[in-house]
C-alpha cells in the first residue's frame, strides 16, 4: 500500500501534525513512525511539563502568536480528553537591581503580547510566596503544569480512532526519493520493512539534521545537543512554593535558568541548567556516544558557539559537576534550600538547531524537496505550542503540493 502521507517522529509536534493531518483529509491514508516502544520519549518526555503563557517572546513573532494561540488549545484538548492539568500560575522573580531592570522590560513585552500579568513588589511577593525571596516578581496567571507524555499519547489515540496508523518500535534508517513517491525504510523488531508514501513530513527532533541527510537534503544547521540536568526535592517540601518560580533570564542566552516547578504529580524539581551534552540521547548520569561527539567537532558551528559562549560554558559546568554551585542559582530566590534536598532526577536534551556560522537558530527552521518537508528547529515551547505548530506544518504541506 502507498500512504499519501508518511510522519516520522512520535513526539507532541509529529503526533500533533499527523492528528490534524487526519482531521483536516479524513479520506487520506496516513503513516505515523515512531522508533521508541512509546510515544514522546525523548524531547516531550524529558522537560518540566509547563504550558508557557508566552512571557519571552518577541510580539508578533510567530513563537509569541504559536505560544498564545498554544496555552489556549493545550488546554481546550486537556479538557476534552480528560488530561489533568493544574494552572498554578508562574512568578518570574528579581533578585538585584539588574533583574528589576530587566523584570520592567519583560512586563512590558508581557503586555504588548496580550498576557494576562501583574506586578508584584517584595511584600507582595513574600504575601503570595513565604518561602521566596526577592526586590519584586511579575505573575503570569495563565501558566500551568501538564503531563506531555499524556498529552501526546492521547492525540496519539485520537489519531488511530481517525483513521490514522500509527506504530511504535519503528526506527528509520533509510529514505529515498523518486519522482512519484519516498521510500521510507525502518528495522521493526530486527527485520527491515518499507513502507511507501506520496508525501514525507519528519519532525525528528533530536536526529533532525540526520534524516535531511538520509535523503541527500543540503543543509547548513546541525543539532547540537544541550544537557538540562534537574534534581526532585524530598516530598517534605511538596509545598514549598505555590507557583512555578522562574528567575528573571538573561536576554542574551536561549535558556530560562534554574526554576522551581511544581509537577502535575505534585512534586517540585528543580532545574534545568544547560550544559553541552556528549550524546543525543543521553539522560543518564555517564552519557557518552563517540558518533555524537565526532559529529560534533567535525562541524565548523560548533567551534565557533563554543568560542562565544565560553564563558557561560565554564559556568555552567562547574555547576554542573559541583552541586552547591548549582544550588546557589536556586538559592538566590529560595534561601531555605540545602545541598541535601537536591535528589537525583532525570536529565532532558535539548536539540539546539546551529548553523555553520556558529550562531543559534532561535526560529522555525524547514528543509523541502519535492516530496518531503522536514522540521529541523521547533523552538521552545515548542510542547506548549505543539498544536498550531502542527497546524502550521499542515498549512506548509499543502502549500507545497499545490
Amino acid at each position: 500500500m502507498t500512504y499519501d502521507y508518511i510522519i516520522i517522529g512520535g513526539g507532541i509536534v509529529g503526533m500533533s501534525t499527523g492528528w490534524q493531518l487526519q482531521q483536516r483529509y479524513p479520506d487520506a491514508k496516513i503513516l505515523l513512525l515512531e522508533k521508541e516502544s512509546v510515544y514522546s520519549k525523548h524531547q516531550t518526555g524529558h522537560n518540566s511539563g509547563v504550558i508557557h503563557a508566552g512571557v519571552y517572546y518577541a510580539p508578533g513573532s510567530l513563537k509569541a502568536q504559536f505560544c498564545k494561540a498554544g496555552v489556549a488549545a493545550t488546554l481546550k484538548f486537556c479538557d476534552e480528553n480528560d488530561v489533568p492539568y493544574n494552572q498554578c500560575g508562574k512568578l518570574l522573580v528579581a533578585t538585584n537591581a539588574l533583574e528589576a531592570e530587566r523584570m520592567q522590560a519583560l512586563y512590558k513585552r508581557c503586555h504588548d503580547n496580550g498576557i494576562d500579568v501583574e506586578l508584584l513588589n517584595a511584600d507582595e511577593l513574600k504575601s503570595r510566596e513565604p518561602n521566596i525571596v526577592g526586590v519584586g516578581a511579575i505573575l503570569v496567571k495563565d501558566t500551568a503544569i501538564v503531563n506531555y507524555q499524556q498529552v501526546t499519547t492521547k492525540m496519539a489515540e485520537r489519531f488511530v480512532e481517525q483513521g490514522g496508523d500509527a506504530r511504535l518500535n519503528h526506527k528509520v534508517v533509510g529514505l529515498k526519493e523518486s519522482a512519484d513517491k519516498v521510500t521510507v525504510d525502518a528495522l521493526h523488531n530486527g527485520q527491515q520493512v518499507s513502507f511507501n508514501g506520496r508525501f514525507l513530513i519528519t519532525c525528528s527532533g533530536l536526529m533532525a539534521d540526520r534524516t535531511t541527510k538520509m535523503l541527500g537534503i543540503k543543509t547548513d544547521f546541525q543539532i547540537i545537543p544541550f544537557r538540562g540536568e534537574y534534581y526532585k526535592l524530598p516530598e517534605k517540601y511538596n509545598s514549598i512554593v505555590n507557583h512555578l518560580i522562574y528567575p528573571i533570564p538573561d536576554p542574551d542566552l536561549p535558556f530560562l535558568g534554574v526554576h522551581l516547578t511544581r509537577m502535575i504529580d505534585g512534586s517540585v524539581t528543580v532545574g534545568p541548567n544547560a550544559v553541552q551534552g556528549w550524546k543525543r540521547e543521553g539522560y543518564g548520569r555517564i552519557n557518552i556516544s563517540l558518533r555524537d561527539i565526532w559529529d560534533m567537532v567535525t562541524f565548523p558551528g560548533f567551534w565557533r558557539v563554543l568560542k562565544a559562549h565560553i564563558g557561560t560554558g565554564i559556568v555552567e559546568t562547574k555547576n554542573s559537576l559541583w552541586k552547591p554551585g548549582y544550588l546557589k542559582l536556586v538559592q538566590k530566590y529560595c534561601p531555605r534550600l540545602k545541598v541535601e534536598d537536591l535528589q537525583h532526577y532525570p536529565a532532558g536534551i535539548r536539540a539546539q538547531a546551529v548553523m555553520n556560522d556558529g550562531s543559534l537558530v532561535h526560529d522555525f527552521l524547514f528543509a523541502e524537496s519535492p516530496r518531503s518537508l522536514h522540521v529541523c528547529n521547533a523552538p521552545s515551547p515548542a510542547a506548549t505550542s505543539a498544536i498550531p505548530i502542527g497546524r502550521y506544518i499542515c498549512d506548509k504541506v499543502a502549500e507545497q503540493q499545490s
